[in-house]
């Protein structure tokens, strides 16, 4: 048997107040995809940033060793240097320089102490081809979508002379072609010799493209799967069989049951977007969503699917305070009434809730704690004796700690900074500061990025409130969505005339 080319013994991580990492033992051999799967919190990230030096030697316990020899990285330039790269969710990508500028940023070619643009340029090329990059090296990475930056940050890493990559969700912001082409691309990289570590919640990827799978739960690594004896074979491990030990039983539903919701109020108009059309807040020639129109009743799931770039984004964004674009034309009307939502606070004023796609960025203050995150949308009702400006400290922690038990977020307490959790953590803590401000309408773009199929489960079910929910999955639009309109380019979107059956 060849010798591993990545071992990790007894990885041993602490925080203030909790145990990450327990115990942890991976074990990945040349040129082999070997994923790392567990629920939201289990500790594949904090695995991922031990390994590669963002958590430095010395501020854990165990060993690591890399092509047979023990190492010990102070930061993450130190395991590049031996060949080790990971790429982020959130891409590491400046969006104004261009290509070739992110791909040698902070690893410039230079020559006599002036960086060599036209061997950059050459390299950036030759690199770009390798990844099946047609894109000029000089083009601006904003003038990419989402699925050819991730290109450019594997482009990016092999410039690195990468023997090891680590894929941290590499598609979950992808459309399924985008998603096609990436996992065709770590299967090259395969054939090159090239090992990868793919941490993903897409068990179907998973299953597709790896050839072991490491199982974490609650910071302890459970159990190593084959799933395939030889690339050239079918999986022979089951999603069902992965996702058992993950959760320590079996998973009798991926998603819950459709019930209905049987209020009084049932079926009346809870949203009516009319005409709906908004300008590209650049290029105001071009219309990023056109004539819109739908309408959801109270206690319904209506889904807005399409691809990638289809205009979903930009409806919920635009809709909620028009927090996005220049508006045109079009009117909203809350429970029958026709409500102004010129911005942000009128918009939630109006009882309108955004879970939005880009949590880090526009969903979450990552340097303040959970409990004060939940309560900044529902700081008037927190107010002190009613005083303006003065917040009941007690009745904002009581109700953060009732959403860390019911929503599971898992943390030592709700003074934890939130930008210190895991993914699937901090969409908990958005989830519970709009539950908590009890909307009309909750409006959520992909809502369950990021997270593991039973927590996924658990964000949908039977409400009086009415919920819009953006996706581009149209498996789980079925699922969940009571009546699923389709989203092309974003023109003329409108709820199917027949909801579906729910079950109940």
């Amino acid at each position: 048997m060849t010798r591993p080319v990545l071992e990790m013994r007894g990885i041993t991580k602490t925080f203030p107040g909790v145990r990450a990492l327990s115990d942890v033992h991976l074990t990945v051999r040349p040129g082999e995809i070997h994923a790392v799967c567990g629920e939201n919190g289990a500790g594949k990230s904090t695995l991922m940033k031990v390994l590669s030096g963002v958590h430095e030697h010395g501020s854990y316990e165990g060993e690591i060793h890399f092509e047979g020899e023990s190492v010990a990285f102070k930061d993450i330039r130190a395991s590049e240097r031996h060949g080790i790269v990971i790429i982020h969710q959130e891409l590491a990508l400046v969006p104004y320089l261009s290509i070739a500028e992110n791909i040698f940023l902070g690893n410039e070619r230079a020559t006599r102490g002036r960086i060599d643009w036209n061997g950059t340029l050459r390299e950036a090329n030759r690199l770009l081809k390798r990844v099946g990059l047609d894109e000029k090296p000089q083009t601006p990475v904003a003038d990419l979508g989402v699925g050819k930056q991730q290109l450019v940050e594997i482009a990016k890493a092999l410039s690195k002379e990468v023997k090891l990559l680590i894929l941290d969700e590499p598609t979950a912001a992808l459309n399924d072609e985008d998603s096609a082409k990436l996992l065709d691309l770590i299967l090259e990289l395969r054939e090159q010799g090239i090992a990868a570590i793919v941490i993903s919640h897409k068990l179907g990827e998973i299953r597709q493209i790896a050839d072991a799978v490491t199982i974490l739960r609650d910071g302890q690594s459970i159990e190593t799967l084959t799933v395939r004896e030889r690339p050239d074979v079918e999986p022979r491990l089951s999603e069902d069989r992965i996702i058992r030990g993950m959760v320590g039983r079996d998973l009798d539903h991926r998603f819950p049951e459709r019930t209905r919701y049987d209020g009084e109020d049932a079926g009346t108009l809870a949203l009516a977007v009319t005409g709906w059309t908004v300008r590209h807040p650049v290029d105001h020639q071009r219309k990023v969503v056109d004539d819109v129109s739908l309408t959801v009743r109270r206690g319904e799931i209506v889904g807005v699917s399409g691809l990638m770039g289809a205009g979903r984004t930009e409806l919920a964004m635009s809709v909620f305070g028009r927090s996005y674009g220049q508006y045109v034309a079009g009117s909203v009307a809350v429970g029958g009434r026709e409500v102004t939502t010129k911005t942000v606070p009128a918009a939630i004023d109006a009882g309108i809730a955004y879970v939005t796609e880009d949590r880090k960025q526009y969903g979450l203050n990552l340097i303040d704690t959970i409990h004060r995150n939940i309560s900044l949308a529902s700081l008037p009702g927190m107010r002190r004796g009613g005083v303006p400006g003065l917040v009941d400290e007690h009745h904002e922690r009581s109700v953060a700690e009732r959403y860390r038990a019911s929503m599971n977020i898992k943390a030592p307490t709700v003074f934890e900074q939130v930008g210190r959790l895991s993914g699937g953590n901090q969409q908990k803590v958005v989830l519970s500061k709009w539950i908590h401000a009890d909307p009309e309408v909750l409006i959520l773009d992909e809502p369950t990025r990021g997270m593991t199929s039973r927590r996924a489960a658990s964000t949908s079910g039977p409400s009086s409130r009415s919920t819009p929910s953006s996706t581009g999955s149209p498996r789980r639009a079925r699922r969940c969505c009571s009546s699923p309109p389709n989203c092309r380019n974003c023109s003329g979107c409108a709820t199917g005339s027949t909801p579906w059956p729910r079950a109940g």
